[in-house]
């Protein structure tokens, strides 16, 4: 078998080199159809959310701290969160949320007082430690008027604003993976009456 070397030193050898060795370097940098190429970073693999255990670990602890919760006429994520930002930011935003999330409530003293709070924790800041490279493009403003008006509600709300942040882990948990993966977006195609 010949080597590289002679292969690349005659025509149809140099052919078959870049045909082999080159051309796949070359079109591995392209983006693939359907894949945003403007905010690469800016995606989680879907399997990160298709793990059962820590689903069910997310799912349980919004739910049993959603039972103590006693306003329910706020709402901290949501639709809102993504007033005025276009929809190619919209994981770099909730990647601002999970980490004001994991380290306002989740890594305070409520890690104590519900289980799997640890666990949850750990799964969020893995999130978005794999989204570290994820950047905004445009004007921050928005982001951080929606991150203020967020966080002014929590304080407002006092003791009971930790615990609706916590009761509403699986609407986060949610909206990482449909802003964050290729994921189809929940409800997408029902039709309002």
């Amino acid at each position: 078998m010949a080597s590289l070397h002679s292969l690349a030193n005659s025509f149809p050898g140099w052919v078959f080199f870049c045909c082999c060795c080159c051309l796949p370097l070359l079109t591995s940098s392209l983006p693939l159809k359907g894949a945003s190429s403007a905010h690469p970073a800016c995606r989680l693999r879907k399997i990160n959310f298709q793990q059962p255990y820590i689903r069910n670990r997310t799912y349980t602890l919004a739910k049993t701290v959603h039972a103590s919760d006693k306003d329910t006429d706020n709402r901290l994520i949501g639709q809102q969160l993504f007033v005025n930002i276009r929809e190619n930011n919209h994981c770099y935003m909730m990647k601002r949320v999970v980490e004001l999330v994991v380290k306002d409530v989740l890594l305070t003293e409520v890690k104590s007082q519900y289980p799997y709070v640890e666990e949850v924790a750990q799964f969020l800041a893995s999130l978005t430690s794999e989204l570290s490279s994820c950047q905004f493009s445009g004007k921050r403003e928005h982001v951080e008027k929606n991150l203020e008006q967020m966080k002014n509600k929590m304080e407002q709300l006092g003791e009971n604003g930790k615990t609706k942040a916590i009761g509403e882990l699986d609407l986060l948990f949610d909206y990482m993976e449909n802003t964050c993966t290729d994921a189809p977006k929940k409800g997408g195609n029902k039709k309002k009456n």
